[in-house]
Formats: C-alpha cells, sequence, structure tokens
C-alpha cells in the first residue's frame, strides 16, 4: 500500500546492533537502509519514530534522520514542530493524581521499590536511561508481565501495567543476577498508555486516515500499533522471538519482512512507497 505517512520503532527496527544505522544484524555493512530512508523523504511522505526511548533521545535521533513527529515513551508523549509541541498522555492515571506526571504519582506511591524488592537480583531500574522518564518507569531483568501485573492489582495498584519492550545486551554495569540469556527490558505504566493509541492520537492531529498509515516494529508492544494503522511490518528478528508468530497470525494486517533490523525495515519503507 501507498502510505500518507510511515511510524516506525527504532532500536531493533530502524537501527541495528549497537543502534547502527548502516550495519545488517550480522554486522555487515549495508546502505540499503539509508537508501530507503532517503526514498521516502524523496516521496514527501513524514516519517514519525515511536519508541521506548525519551523525548530527549528521540529528537537527538530525529535530527539525524529528519523526521517530522516523535512518540516517546512506548506512546506517552507525542510531539512535533521539532519537539517544541508536546502532548502527554497518562491512560487509566486516577483523577486524583491529576496535574502530576506519572513518573512522580510512582515515586509517591514507592511502587518500583516494591517491585525490585518483590524480585532480588531478577529486576533493577534500567540505568542510566531511566533518569528522564515521565510517564513510565523504565527497568530490565527477568520477570512474568502477567504476574507482575497480578501483584499490582492485589496492591490495589491495577492501574498500572508492566510492558516487554524486548531484549538488550547484558553489560558489566548491570547488577542482575546470574541468568541465562540477554534482560528484557521493561516499562511500568499506567494501562491506557500504548504506541496504537499515541498514533492514533496523532494521526487525528493531523487528519489523517488511519487505513493510509503504516508503522513498523520489532516486537509485543509493537503489536499494538496495528489497531492504529492500515499496515503493520514486523521485521523479522521479531518475529523470530517465542510466541510472536501466533500473535502476528492473528493480526490481518501484519506483514513479517524477509529480514531483519535495518534491512527488513527498508523493505517495509519501499513497499509503503
Amino acid at each position: 500500500m501507498a502510505a500518507a505517512i510511515v511510524y516506525t520503532d527504532l532500536d531493533g527496527t530502524m537501527v541495528g546492533p549497537r543502534g547502527s544505522f548502516f550495519h545488517t544484524a550480522g554486522r555487515e555493512l549495508t546502505d540499503s537502509p539509508a537508501g530507503a530512508l532517503l526514498d521516502l523523504h524523496r516521496s514527501g511522505i513524514p516519517l514519525v519514530l515511536v519508541s521506548g526511548r525519551t523525548h530527549a533521545q528521540l529528537l537527538e535521533a530525529g535530527r539525524v534522520f529528519a523526521v517530522d513527529g516523535h512518540v516517546a515513551e512506548l506512546g506517552s508523549l507525542v510531539s512535533w514542530d521539532g519537539g517544541r509541541e508536546t502532548h502527554l498522555l497518562t491512560g487509566a492515571l486516577p483523577d486524583e493524581h491529576e496535574g502530576r506526571t506519572p513518573m512522580d504519582v510512582l515515586a509517591g506511591l514507592g511502587v518500583v521499590d516494591a517491585l525490585v524488592a518483590e524480585h532480588p537480583g531478577r529486576l533493577e531500574w534500567h540505568a542510566p536511561w531511566h533518569a528522564t522518564h515521565a510517564a513510565d518507569a523504565l527497568l530490565r531483568g527477568w520477570v512474568d508481565t502477567v504476574a507482575v501485573d497480578g501483584w499490582l492489582a492485589e496492591r490495589g495498584w491495577g492501574w498500572l501495567t508492566v510492558k516487554d519492550n524486548g531484549r538488550v545486551p547484558r553489560t558489566s554495569r548491570m547488577t542482575l543476577a546470574d541468568h541465562e540469556g540477554d534482560p528484557h527490558v521493561y516499562h511500568l505504566m499506567p494501562r491506557g498508555i500504548d504506541k496504537g493509541a499515541a498514533i492514533t492520537w496523532d494521526l487525528a492531529r493531523r487528519g489523517i486516515d488511519p487505513v493510509d498509515a503504516v508503522a513498523v516494529g520489532d516486537s509485543v508492544s509493537d503489536l499494538e500499533m496495528a489497531p492504529a494503522v492500515g499496515r503493520l511490518w514486523i521485521t523479522a528478528n521479531g518475529a523470530a522471538v517465542p510466541g510472536m508468530t501466533e500473535a502476528t497470525a492473528a493480526l490481518a494486517n501484519v506483514t513479517v519482512t524477509d529480514a531483519p533490523m535495518g534491512e527488513g525495515w527498508a523493505q517495509a519503507v519501499r513497499a509503503s512507497l
């Protein structure tokens, strides 16, 4: 389909190993993503970054890739006009906390401290990237998200949920206990906030029919974009994650790319021109 706008996840989707735009998943050099990006800009189709990264991080990346807008913190903050205009989505944040950011509320309630204490050695802040988040608590480790949601509900925090945003390489800065495999990144945030809801809000602001929008992603959280757009592409590396085959098959407007990461992203973009 020819798109009126393209929304894209960044890490593991548009960029590959160590955030490189010029390396394949196998760390070989490629100019395929850059060529697709250039063709997209020449076509006049706007590109919007949709990521778990913070607003400040996406502003910097957006300048490099010449994007038309950003959706930060997994759907929490929509920005445009070079980041000068923003809109914070707070989802199911209780009315009693109106006027405060979700992170301020989480800190005041002690939710993160209690959750980390419940999972010793298996959960910690995703430092240093967590420090500037306003709408979600950014964590890393290994937890069962369904079990955590149940734990939150038992304590009267059922308006919160935890979302798995995929794996990250283990590094020496992490203080997690030994565990097989790389840790996952989690976003603890109010229910009702997701990438799809943010895209829906942004499309309405722009006056674009959702059927004319395309999204590209690689993780479970990116599947939330499917109801908001006409076509969602999932890169091959994301489709290879356990459970994703069944999840993508259940969504009629999802297509899996032939290649992983940047090369797959290039395929999705070229198909949208």
